[in-house]
């Protein structure tokens, strides 16, 4: 599985390549340009973020793990994902930032705030940098005319991929992107496009995120449509795991937040409804029924539990996301996505 990375500092910008220096915001598409090529052949990309007390080496080696799991899915198991019968080649880029504490509740709370301050307007630069960045990869999109490539006519397919704090990231970023559009929309799902929008992503999976349950409607108010406000360019569905064996997400984002997250509990409140569901075995075949919502709720409880290192572990469960099961529900989307 192909990818490639990108460094963010703690204001969120991008560093260069072995260095401590940050890409001046004006020279960003430039270093995009520069640093990142999208193969012909790929026809999937992702962009992956990830969280709370993870290492660049560990979230990489979490992204192409997940990828080349779902891609031996693909290929051995294709009557479980029709819309693959033309085949599927994901490319990621790995998004890494500061993100190790103490695992305590107080190491907690510094690195949610740092998330914060990352990507608030005014005090950091991550959701402007992570906008540009789905804005370059849509624009690169390889020409679909290519009949190696399965896409829409819009080019390859764009989803997120993110875990704990990474998923805010995401989420702010989405929502930036609010520049006057460049080009519909087509893809697979129900949501009609909003024609303000520059791009669209296909899809949308969050594990374990770590914010309060009720932030998409405090935190997020353009991921959804509301008062005739532009929405967010995310025309697939937002998927969020949750366990209740998270203690990162639960024990200390109760104590640090006053309330159980999204990756403890589930998205509570919000501006759509969040259709529930459960996390399914490989043996079962997601239908776009179920997942064709703007949020979907999924129960891992019974696959994200963790062993006995994790049971031991201030965060539980919160990084035990790395199952087949994970890799079936992100096929499962780019199935659907066609």
């Amino acid at each position: 599985m192909a990818s490639t990375v990108v460094h963010l500092d703690e204001t969120g910008r991008v560093r260069a390549s072995g260095s401590s220096a940050p890409i001046p915001l004006d020279r960003l598409a430039e270093h995009l340009a520069r640093e990142l090529h999208i193969p012909e052949r790929a026809t999937d990309l992702y962009l992956y973020v990830h969280g709370w007390q993870t290492a660049p080496s560990s979230a990489i080696r979490s992204a192409t793990w997940l990828l080349r799991q779902a891609r031996d899915l693909a290929a051995t198991r294709p009557d479980m994902y029709p819309g693959l019968s033309a085949g599927y080649r994901p490319w990621c880029v790995v998004v890494c930032w500061p993100s190790s504490s103490l695992p305590t509740p107080s190491g907690y709370r510094r690195i949610r705030d740092r998330a914060h301050a990352m990507g608030a307007p005014g005090s950091g630069h991550a959701a402007h940098v992570l906008g540009h960045l789905l804005g370059y990869l849509d624009d690169h999109r390889t020409d679909p005319a290519d009949p190696a490539v399965l896409a829409n006519r819009n080019g390859q397919y764009l989803h997120l991929l993110g875990h704990s704090f990474g998923g805010r990231f995401l989420c702010e970023a989405v929502q930036w992107a609010a520049d006057p559009p460049k080009r519909p929309g087509v893809l697979g799902w129900s949501n009609p496009v909003d024609p303000r929008r520059p791009f669209t992503v296909d899809s949308a999976l969050v594990f374990q995120m770590a914010a309060p349950r009720n932030s998409f409607d405090t935190a997020f108010p353009s991921l959804f449509p509301s008062d005739g406000r532009p929405v967010a360019p995310l025309r697939g569905p937002l998927v969020l795991t949750h366990s209740r064996w998270d203690r990162a997400t639960g024990f200390w984002h109760l104590r640090a937040e006053a309330a159980p997250g999204i990756g403890h509990s589930g998205v509570g409140t919000a501006p759509v409804p969040p259709f529930p569901t459960r996390m399914l075995t490989l043996e079962e075949p997601y239908t776009r029924h179920t997942l064709d919502h703007r949020i979907v709720n999924v129960d891992a409880g019974w696959r994200f539990r963790g062993g006995r290192a994790s049971r031991l572990s201030p965060a539980g469960a919160h990084s035990d996301f790395h199952h087949p099961e994970s890799a079936h529900l992100l096929l499962s989307l780019a199935a659907l996505s066609r």
